[in-house]
């Protein structure tokens, strides 16, 4: 994929805005009102872990390889081509949960009340109209972002030349 979700750890405050208008981005209403007027049921496809100390918006990484979609005997798990999300279409899945237990990063859950299973899209149908996906667009911190896999690698690149450069001067002075 061109574009991925890049999560800076540091910057989540763990205030579930992400997880919010996920759930919206993926529903029929248009607002949260909509929503519990309605009483739709809304749920999120990234996932907040928290280990104590630090919260961690997780989600699908839409792998090369997918596993989800090697193993999914209806084909529920597809993509169209690799520049594109893996989807999962809840009419096909017949909740055998093969995917769940390949899934390497743990993020295909059960949606317990409804009972089908739920991933990141990346917000395909947002993702078709030019928007990025709902979790990024929303972060007030922008602890999560939409970036092209290249852009992202050069900024990598930049920072580890900052910190050799720091490093490098520092030892210059220790020699002398």
């Amino acid at each position: 994929m061109k574009n991925v979700i890049e999560v800076i750890f540091d910057r989540c405050l763990g205030c579930h805005t992400c997880e919010l208008e996920c759930a919206l981005a993926h529903s029929e209403s248009e607002t949260f009102v909509q929503a519990i007027q309605s009483k739709e049921r809304l749920y999120p496809r990234i996932i907040l872990e928290t280990d104590g100390t630090q919260t961690i918006p997780m989600h699908c990484r839409h792998c090369s390889d997918a596993p989800c979609i090697t193993v999914c005997p209806t084909t529920a798990m597809s993509r169209n081509s690799l520049d594109e999300p893996v989807i999962l279409n809840k009419e096909k899945c017949i909740g055998c949960n093969s995917c769940v237990i390949v899934c390497p990063f743990g993020i295909i859950k059960t949606v317990p009340v409804e009972n089908f299973l739920s991933k990141c899209d990346l917000c395909a149908e947002r993702l078709e109209n030019g928007e990025i996906p709902a979790c990024a667009a929303s972060c007030p911190t922008k602890a999560i972002r939409f970036t092209n896999i290249a852009d992202l690698t050069t900024d990598r690149r930049k920072e580890v030349l900052e910190k050799f450069k720091v490093s490098m001067a520092v030892s210059d002075e220790l020699k002398e």
